[in-house]
């Protein structure tokens, strides 16, 4: 079942349309910092939630990484966007691989930050999953919150994690656990060689859900993709480290748009 994500567009509306596609447990909001620059630098941007997330649509799982692409698609489809770039974190870059793999008519360009093409153990995501079902979102809240951001920039923003972790706990149980379930399930890394749209990829190097080791192989096994990494970022580098990751997503759109 696709269902049409909720989602919000800023920027004019003839500029180059770029999709941000956010992490398990975010909403689009986790795209602020380059939604708005993307926005000033004449990008249209379209920044949504996955099922489950945010304001989108539940329906009842068990999710796989085509149906997650698959509701970008039709993201794609009621803007009437035969094609765009397509940015995504973790869980979003996940999903932009799968499209870009199985859909190359649909990606212009391809930003893949802080994500993994098959992550490991998969015991862990079933494990959440179930802990998720039984006590809600709430009771992963501070342990992902502690992986999505290095201790001193916690620290220093109580705010932020507050916003994050309130985030976390405004995700539907079901929403959350069928993702979960998702990533348990998938193997991208037989695709990667098949992406044909010119990517880059960014890893942080504090980032302890997806290590920068799994952005190289990454960017080893797509053709002509490149790697960046960026210092004293965990796992939501992109609003840790926003302007150095917002510079390197205009570098590499814009030499596309040329």
């Amino acid at each position: 079942m696709t269902i049409l994500p909720a989602y919000r567009v800023d920027g004019p509306v003839h500029g180059p349309p770029v999709v941000l596609s956010g992490s398990l447990g975010s909403d689009h909001r986790m795209w602020r910092p380059q939604a708005g620059a993307l926005a000033a630098a004449g990008y249209r941007v379209i920044s949504y939630d996955h099922r489950g997330h945010g304001a989108s649509p539940t329906p009842p799982g068990p999710y796989e990484m085509a149906g997650l692409a698959a509701d970008a698609a039709a993201l794609l489809d009621e803007l009437d966007l035969p094609e765009a770039h397509f940015a995504g974190l973790s869980l979003g870059g996940m999903v932009g691989m799968w499209l870009a793999a199985h859909r190359p008519d649909r990606v212009r360009g391809l930003v893949l930050c802080c994500t993994s093409a098959d992550l490991n153990p998969r015991s862990g995501w079933a494990e959440r999953a179930r802990l998720v079902r039984a006590e809600g979102t709430g009771a992963v809240a501070e342990a992902v919150v502690s992986r999505w951001l290095t201790p001193d920039c916690a620290q220093r923003r109580p705010e932020f994690v507050a916003e994050l972790r309130g985030m976390i706990t405004a995700t539907s149980a079901e929403g959350y656990a069928a993702c979960c379930g998702a990533i348990e399930r998938m193997d991208l890394l037989p695709l990667l060689p098949t992406i044909s749209a010119p990517t880059l990829v960014i890893s942080g190097s504090e980032d302890p859900a997806t290590p920068p080791e799994h952005g190289r192989l990454i960017a080893d096994r797509i053709p002509g993709a490149r790697f960046a990494l960026v210092e004293q970022a965990a796992h939501l580098g992109n609003v840790e480290q926003p302007a150095e990751f917002t510079q390197l997503v205009l570098e590499h759109l814009g030499a596309l748009d040329v």
